[in-house]
């Protein structure tokens, strides 16, 4: 191997006296390793990228870039939950929340016991962390959908993706690289998408209530 790249394993001790087995780095430095193992349950992560200050930013930023600057958006707040429950031995998946007249939503997912649930940075109060309780990701998008409206008021959130895994992309080095993972958006993007509700209901759809709308709002970061 090089001497200028880094080790992708770490030899683990065993238990049993056999063989040590290779522990995955997937290219991150020691430090970052240490910061995400540490976040080892759902709620531990996403306390970790709520205290991430929000950037509104064109970027598409690695973890190690986020872990690195402790600020970025929802796409980069996913991928920071992606890759720390990947460290502890879940798969790095994620899913977009299509919205019409307003921006897309990115979330980190998981599942315990059968059960999904969501782990996601928002500007907005209610489009955060979800606990693993929905049967299926229909569910889990249906759970976002009061939530999730534009500046007008508007309830916004119409489809929702199939299951990403991110590891699809390790080979453009996700995780790590210095550069942006547009490969990521453009993923999101040609992924089979499905419908919440036909078309008819979306235009009768009311606009939030005020009470609502304020709720939503608590805490948001302004441009």
């Amino acid at each position: 191997m090089p001497a200028n790249r880094p080790a992708l394993t770490r030899q683990v001790p065993s238990k049993n006296g056999s063989r040590p087995q290779p522990r995955p780095l997937f290219g991150l430095s020691p430090a970052d390793l240490r910061t995400l193992r540490s976040l080892k349950t759902p709620v531990r992560i996403q306390r970790f990228i709520d205290s991430i200050e929000y950037d509104y930013a064109d970027t598409a930023r690695s973890p190690q870039r986020v872990l690195r600057g402790h600020r970025g958006h929802c796409l980069e707040g996913a991928l920071i939950a992606a890759a720390a429950l990947r460290i502890n031995g879940h798969p790095p998946l994620v899913m977009d929340l299509e919205a019409v007249r307003d921006d897309d939503h990115v979330i980190a997912l998981y599942r315990e016991r059968g059960l999904w649930g969501s782990i996601a940075k928002s500007n907005f109060a209610g489009l955060r962390f979800r606990s693993p309780i929905y049967r299926t990701l229909r569910e889990l998008a249906l759970s976002y959908f009061e939530h999730y409206y534009n500046l007008r008021g508007e309830r916004t959130l119409r489809a929702y993706s199939c299951a990403i895994n991110l590891a699809r992309l390790d080979s453009q080095h996700w995780m790590t690289t210095e550069e942006d993972v547009w490969c990521v958006p453009e993923l999101l993007s040609a992924a089979r998408h499905y419908p919440l509700f036909p078309d008819n209901i979306a235009r009768a759809l009311p606009r939030l209530d005020r009470r609502s709308f304020e709720a939503g709002m608590h805490g948001r970061v302004k441009h």
